[in-house]
């Protein structure tokens, strides 16, 4: 079985993931499911205290929801919105990201998690028993269950140290730095593509991808289009004013 996943970005740099192995993302599983059977008992009794006081009947059937859709609703928020980890993912130092190295999106993350059904036939998901997904983990080329191979996307383990940045506040309002760029004329959409794809990874390359991905991709752009550096300014930041303003003007955004 291959341990480390290679990914070559749009941008000519290839940066590799270490494979998450069955028995961390078990384990990862196990704290969820504890997790989960935890907060179900708080919903069950605050169910049980509220609307099972007025309406019995109710109060059983909201019960029995929360307890068949608790674990799905978890671990779809969590992964979809906590950037590919529940607490039990962050606890093994795991993360679930795109077969493309970028951040697990909500619909992958939702998918991924839908399949769990099947991936449980015929073993009992209770105790972490999946027996579609073990064998597919340890059969497949990425260690990927049925969810994955699904949707999409691979689990792996974090790296130690990830260098901080913020996120790339693209999606909304003007970036302060536009004004830096110039119009932009001559830009194709391929280009925006690796840039945006750039800045959704580079908070998580190790410094010497990011040194060689700025040199080798972010430079060469940057005289093309006459983007002067700013001092103090670190060229991340001109490059999320990139996507911003050439998204705006394609209607991207």
């Amino acid at each position: 079985m291959v341990h480390d996943y290679a990914v070559l970005t749009p941008e000519k740099v290839v940066v590799t993931y270490r494979l998450a192995g069955a028995g961390a993302r078990i384990f990862a599983y196990l704290l969820d499911v504890l997790i989960v059977w935890f907060l179900m008992i708080l919903v069950a009794l605050m169910i049980g205290f509220t609307v099972g006081s007025v309406d019995g009947g109710l109060g059983q059937l909201l019960i029995g929801l929360a307890f068949v859709f608790g674990s799905l609703l978890y671990s779809t928020l969590f992964e979809g919105l906590w950037n590919g980890q529940s607490l039990g993912k962050k606890a093994m130092s795991l993360r679930v990201r795109m077969l493309d190295g970028t951040p697990v999106t909500f619909a992958a993350a939702l998918y991924r998690n839908l399949f769990r059904v099947v991936d449980a036939m015929p073993g009992i998901p209770v105790i972490g028993l999946y027996m579609v997904g073990l064998v597919l983990m340890f059969t497949s080329e990425r260690s990927q269950r049925l969810g994955d191979l699904a949707a999409g996307t691979v689990v792996v383990y974090e790296p130690r140290s990830i260098p901080r940045f913020n996120p790339s506040p693209y999606k909304f309002g003007q970036h302060p730095f536009e004004h830096a760029i110039g119009e932009l004329r001559g830009m194709t959409i391929e280009e925006y593509f690796a840039i945006k794809r750039l800045c959704d990874r580079f908070p998580e390359l190790g410094p010497e991808t990011q040194a060689r991905s700025l040199r080798e991709f972010w430079d060469p752009f940057a005289r093309r289009h006459g983007i002067a550096p700013i001092a103090n300014v670190h060229p991340v930041y001109l490059m999320e004013a990139v996507v911003m303003r050439f998204g705006r003007q394609k209607g991207l955004l």
